[in-house]
C-alpha cells in the first residue's frame, strides 16, 4: 500500500544499499548533512583520522594499563617436590585498585572509546561508500601506525600444570 510505504521514508528517509551520493548525506547530527563533493572530500578526511584516532586509542589504553599494573609481587611458596624434596614456586600478583587516578584515566578513556566506536559505526550504516571506504582505510591505517609496537610479552616463568 502507498501509506505502508509513505511510513518506510519516513522512518528511514535514506537509502538501505550502499551508495556513491555526494548530496544529502547526513552525518550523525541533523545539521550536519554533506552536500557537495568538497563537502563529502572533507568529511572522508575526518572520518579517516576519527577511525585512525579510534585504533590509536585502543593502544594507548592497553599500554597505560601496562604502566599502571605497578603492583606485581612475586610469592613464593613451599611445594613438596619428589623423594621428599621442597621446591619453591613462584606466584606473580598483578593488582590496581578501584579508587585510584589510572583506572579513573582508564574509565574515561573507555567512555571515549565507546561512544568514537559508535559514531563510526553510525556513519557507516549511513551505506555511502566514501564514508564507510574512510571508515575502513582510517581504521586500517591507524592499526598500521600503532600496534606494531603492540609488543607480544612472554613470561619464560610460567610453565604448564
Amino acid at each position: 500500500s502507498s501509506s505502508g510505504s509513505s511510513w518506510c521514508s519516513l522512518c528511514f528517509g535514506q537509502a538501505m544499499t550502499f551508495h556513491f551520493s555526494c548530496e544529502n548525506v547526513p552525518l550523525l547530527f541533523s545539521g550536519l548533512t554533506i552536500n557537495s563533493p568538497g563537502e563529502m572530500a572533507g568529511a572522508f578526511v575526518a572520518v579517516f583520522f576519527l577511525a585512525m584516532f579510534y585504533e590509536g586509542l585502543k593502544i594507548a589504553r592497553e599500554c597505560l594499563l601496562r604502566k599502571s599494573q605497578v603492583s606485581i609481587r612475586y610469592n613464593s611458596m613451599p611445594v613438596p617436590g619428589p623423594n621428599g624434596t621442597i621446591l619453591m614456586e613462584t606466584h606473580k600478583t598483578v593488582g590496581q585498585q578501584m579508587l585510584s587516578f589510572p583506572h579513573l584515566l582508564q574509565t574515561v578513556l573507555h567512555i571515549i572509546q565507546v561512544v568514537v566506536s559508535y559514531f563510526l559505526m553510525l556513519i557507516f550504516m549511513t551505506y555511502n561508500g566514501y564514508l564507510c571506504i574512510a571508515v575502513a582505510a582510517g581504521a586500517g591505517t591507524g592499526y598500521f601506525f600503532f600496534s606494531w609496537k603492540k609488543a607480544v610479552v612472554v613470561d619464560i616463568t610460567e610453565h604448564c600444570h
